[in-house]
């Protein structure tokens, strides 16, 4: 699958569908891979007429990194790594697309929105935050992205993902603990370097504030979080989808910071609403 060879940045990406369709791209949270969008999501969305495109963020998986193990701050932004989606896009010959992120990977996807508005033909935003508002913030400082990680070995990290994603009593949906543990091994074998997430975490801790600019972002929005979210609190999609003239907002009683494969037809179906309401589809 191809790389995008601009500005000499290098990204990379994987593209399903039709060449035809309009163009869906879905942008993965902080430190994780295009991993994330799984197989029978991406399927819901192919079926429904899409052409739909995944890439590893930088500093993870495939794609460039910014820095060697002990470099903790890659230099770069938010709106850099926005600037990532454009390169795929232009490496694509698509004018204009839909976004779809989850958590850092919304934020991204706003930023876009923001500063080439041109390109967006409609957003989803999961998960996700307009900016640094500490009602928001639920994880705390997160001092171990603040100093050079500690590296395991792949057999460490599988097991370690074993135990976190272990089934929780009581909860309304339960972890893939299988494939968590499969997509761990995978992401090891892709490219592990824990430093990447530290690098984009310096570029999350000096983004700008956007709740006030995102009032001018007039694509029609899915904004959607879930109540349980433990990460990035749900009051933060509220003031999104409050601000923004096309939002539609959900908020998911049962749900954590991730999506679980029960809602995955609610989110599919969102996306496609939301992207044939858009004067571009």
């Amino acid at each position: 699958m191809p790389y995008t060879d601009t500005d000499d940045v290098s990204i990379y990406y994987e593209v399903e569908g039709d060449p035809a369709d309009p163009v869906i791209v879905l942008i993965a949270g902080g430190g994780a891979q295009l991993l994330t969008w799984r197989d029978p999501f991406r399927a819901m969305l192919v079926d429904e007429g899409f052409r739909v495109v995944r890439f590893d963020n930088r500093d993870v998986g495939f794609s460039q990194r910014f820095g060697g193990e002990t470099d903790l701050d890659g230099g770069y932004s938010l709106g850099d790594m926005g600037d990532d989606v454009l390169r795929v896009l232009d490496h694509l010959g698509v004018e204009q697309a839909h976004l779809v992120g989850h958590s850092m990977g919304g934020m991204m996807a706003q930023m876009v929105a923001l500063d080439h508005p041109e390109r967006v033909l409609s957003l989803g935003l999961l998960s996700t935050i307009p900016g640094q508002d500490p009602r928001y913030i639920l994880h705390g400082e997160r001092p171990e992205l603040l100093v050079e990680p500690v590296r395991y070995t792949r057999e460490e990290s599988v097991a370690a993902m074993a135990e976190l994603a272990a089934p929780v009593p009581g909860a309304r949906y339960q972890p893939d603990t299988e494939w968590e543990v499969w997509a761990t091994g995978e992401a090891y074998d892709r490219g592990y370097a824990p430093e990447g997430f530290s690098r984009q975490w310096a570029a999350l801790l000096r983004a700008p504030e956007r709740l006030e600019r995102l009032r001018d972002v007039t694509v029609p929005t899915l904004v959607l979080h879930g109540r349980e979210d433990d990460v990035l609190h749900w009051s933060s999609a509220v003031d999104i989808a409050q601000v923004m003239p096309a939002a539609e907002l959900h908020v998911l009683p049962g749900m954590g910071h991730l999506i679980p494969a029960e809602l995955w037809p609610t989110l599919a179906a969102g996306i496609v609403r939301v992207a044939r309401s858009s004067s571009g589809h």
